[in-house]
């Protein structure tokens, strides 16, 4: 489907026709790269796919009390002032002006941030919105029942609901509610990112580590379930690599020496180079134990590197993302038994491991590549703007 949306003027003599305006996209997400995260990730990768048919425009968090604006690859980026935070997302009180002067011919936001939903309902802007559902609020449930109404509100608006797998989508709540307008478009990642390899760094990794390396990503937060993979530790025949930082550093240090090992799980905090982790690695592992981990992106890294997975059975997309059975194994959340069995099972068996990662690449290749989830996201986002121009009185 090609695009053809002007906007419709008077004119008293015939004029040249003139080369129709690329539409403008407006995403609103909580930050933008470098900082970190799996969704910061996935926004800056889409805006770069949908360059070559709209102009995109980024409004995000900036890390200080300072409003900044720049360019990256070409995208404009604003990182407005953050003064304080609402139930953990950054509340910009700019954001309000923004959006409702703002000249987007299409709203982008990705959920969760409810700061972003409240400044869109007081911007009263108007024009088609977009929302990408990425997770349900899952744990605070007051905070759940307070923004419900919020949340429903602005669903009520979206002219489109994004899920980001069939799963999720079928097992949320409150997308249940709005399945007329809920579409499925996967995360997506770019391939060639994690098949350039720098084996100098990836031999020094597997000599200091040694050649069974386990390998963990992901903030240090509850769902996670970093603990129970520090419990089974003691069970698994191999050095256990977790990469990230957050809240709970300090108890899975804890953990790890009341566990006593020490000598076999190691935090490396952040990184700078994880696509060398993730080549230098036997098995990658997704211990997460709650539904506020809906996707786990980081599954599509380790799958594009040619590793298999270790994943837990949630009503998520963490499973749609890699099957049991094709691209790894599947165990049951907080059982720390069967996730170093599992874990066991795949170091012992090299063409098992070969087996399950090289089907894990070619699902990553086939249905999470960046190409195609740029292309599912451009038929979305033209079916959006002619039919909202479509339903709007011709001007006369």
């Amino acid at each position: 489907m090609s695009l053809s949306y002007n906007r419709t003027e008077s004119s008293a003599e015939a004029k040249p026709a003139a080369t129709p305006a690329r539409p403008k996209i407006l995403h609103i997400g909580k930050y933008y790269p470098p900082h970190p995260g799996g969704i910061e990730t996935h926004l800056e990768a889409l805006c770069r796919s949908l360059k070559p048919w709209f102009d995109c425009e980024v409004l995000v968090a900036s890390d200080t009390r300072r409003t900044r604006v720049e360019t990256l690859d070409g995208i404009p980026v604003k990182r407005l002032a953050a003064w304080f935070n609402l139930a953990g997302a950054p509340a910009c009180p700019e954001m309000v002006r923004e959006i409702a002067e703002s000249r987007a011919d299409l709203v982008h936001i990705q959920w969760p941030n409810p700061a972003a939903f409240l400044a869109y309902l007081a911007s009263g802007h108007g024009g088609p919105l977009v929302v990408s559902w990425q997770s349900d609020v899952v744990r605070q449930r007051f905070l759940n029942v307070l923004f419900a109404p919020v949340a429903k509100a602005v669903l009520r608006r979206a002219d489109c609901i994004v899920a980001s797998s069939p799963n999720y989508a079928a097992t949320s709540p409150i997308l249940r509610g709005f399945a007329d307008r809920v579409r499925v478009v996967p995360i997506a990642i770019s391939i060639d990112r994690f098949r350039r390899l720098d084996s100098a760094r990836i031999a020094r990794i597997r000599e200091r580590y040694g050649p069974r390396i386990v390998l963990a990503v992901g903030r240090l937060v509850y769902y996670k379930g970093f603990e129970h993979l520090v419990r089974a530790a003691r069970r698994i025949d191999g050095c256990i690599l977790i990469v990230g930082e957050g809240p709970l550093r300090h108890r899975l240090e804890s953990e790890i020496r009341s566990q006593r090992v020490s000598d076999k799980v190691h935090l490396l905090g952040e990184v700078d180079d994880i696509v060398s982790l993730y080549h230098a690695c036997e098995v990658f592992v997704l211990p997460s134990i709650a539904r506020s981990e809906a996707f786990g992106i980081v599954q599509l890294e380790a799958m594009a590197c040619g590793k298999p997975v270790v994943n837990t059975r949630l009503d998520t997309g963490v499973t749609y993302v890699s099957p049991d059975g094709i691209s790894g194994i599947t165990v049951a959340p907080r059982d720390e038994e069967a996730l170093a069995g599992a874990i066991n099972q795949l170091l012992a068996d090299r063409r098992m491991r070969e087996r399950y990662g090289q089907a894990g690449l070619r699902r990553v290749q086939t249905e999470f590549s960046l190409d195609l989830a740029a292309g599912r996201m451009r038929e979305l986002y033209e079916e959006v703007l002619i039919s909202t121009t479509a339903s709007k009185p011709a001007v006369l």
